[in-house]
């Protein structure tokens, strides 16, 4: 390419003090991946100055938009989520305020208290700036399409910022049903980041397009991680059962009209391809899931602390023009987020 090639990575994670702090109290299982030990993860989930900075650039990562480790305040008693949403939210913002031109970030939702999640959006990108939100499947036993979200999703209309959903690990049932009795440390594995999570925002996905979530709110903007959550990969086969279920279009045109698709740091050439042919490159963003993907090489040990440039080399390698690479890079974010008006000093 004559010119480089800007990248701007939408799913880039961080722990801020307010949600450790609360997970803390509410007595969380103290696990890495909410900043708990000493693992490289949970320290690089903590750090936001100069050693992300480094790790970005190593990476080839010009701008990182920050959001909460999974699952955000969606697993914290409501009295206190809203709360701290709002403090998370605070915190997140002067990191950005710190770096604006390498940082943006998701607002933290509290999903819990239908009202106050509206409210909270609404400030997060009206007052701090934010671009958007990120949010986490279910709440408690509510799933994605549960009607407690319409005002959620009627603020994000409105507004016309993006909601990012991230996946969370599925509910006891089905742990206990699919992934209890393999050897240690698999059924773990596969009912999280191994495979379980996957599924279980991809069944969500399919429940808000068939309950209707589009159709009352045909201009909400969702962001779907991990190439899709698996749901792309069936979409024809599925299809086939969109006139049962009542849908005004094609069940495809749900995806190519609502959804924008990130690999989140899964650099499968296969996946990428795939992707760019049912979404079509302008539907597409970039993301590198840091720090979770980072350091690590196939088979997830020894850690090293570099990336070598994969999370650039595999985009500029990648089988498309330099028009759709720089869309997938940095324009397709751009034009979703153009109209987002940052607070004046």
């Amino acid at each position: 390419m004559s010119d480089r090639l800007r990248i701007i990575g939408v799913e880039e994670t961080v722990v801020v003090p307010a949600v450790y702090e609360a997970y803390q109290r509410a007595g969380s299982p103290q696990i890495y991946s909410r900043g708990f030990g000493d693992s490289p993860t949970a320290k690089n989930l903590h750090e936001v100055g100069e050693q992300r900075l480094a790790h970005m650039d190593d990476q080839g990562i010009d701008v990182a938009v920050l959001s909460l480790s999974t699952p955000g305040v969606q697993d914290l008693p409501e009295a206190d989520a809203v709360a701290v949403a709002r403090e998370a939210n605070d915190q997140l913002a002067e990191i950005v305020a710190s770096r604006p031109d390498r940082f943006q970030a998701f607002a933290a939702i509290p999903t819990q208290s239908p009202a106050a999640a509206a409210a909270e959006l609404e400030r997060a990108v009206v007052e701090l700036g934010f671009p958007g939100a990120m949010l986490y499947g279910r709440t408690g036993d509510k799933l994605a399409d549960h009607p407690d979200n319409d005002e959620l999703y009627a603020m994000a209309e409105r507004l016309a910022v993006p909601l990012h959903f991230h996946p969370q690990t599925p509910v006891q049932p089905v742990i206990d049903a699919y992934y209890s009795d393999l050897p240690e440390p698999m059924g773990p594995v596969l009912a999280g980041a191994g495979l379980g999570w996957y599924y279980d925002l991809g069944v969500q996905y399919l429940r808000m397009i068939f309950s209707g979530v589009f159709d009352r709110f045909p201009d909400l903007r969702v962001i779907a991680g991990h190439w899709g959550e698996v749901v792309m990969f069936y979409l024809d086969h599925t299809g086939y059962f969109g006139e049962a279920g009542g849908l005004r279009q094609p069940l495809a045109d749900y995806f190519k009209q609502n959804f924008w698709v990130a690999g989140s740091g899964t650099n499968s050439p296969r996946y990428l391809r795939w992707t760019a042919e049912v979404m079509g490159t302008d539907r597409m963003l970039y993301s590198t899931d840091y720090p979770f993907t980072y350091g690590f090489r196939p088979g997830g040990f020894p850690y090293v602390d570099t990336s070598n440039g994969e999370a650039r080399s595999f985009l500029e390698n990648s089988p498309f023009t330099d028009e759709q690479k720089a869309d997938i890079g940095h324009r397709n974010w751009e034009r979703l987020t153009a109209h987002v008006k940052r607070p004046t000093a």
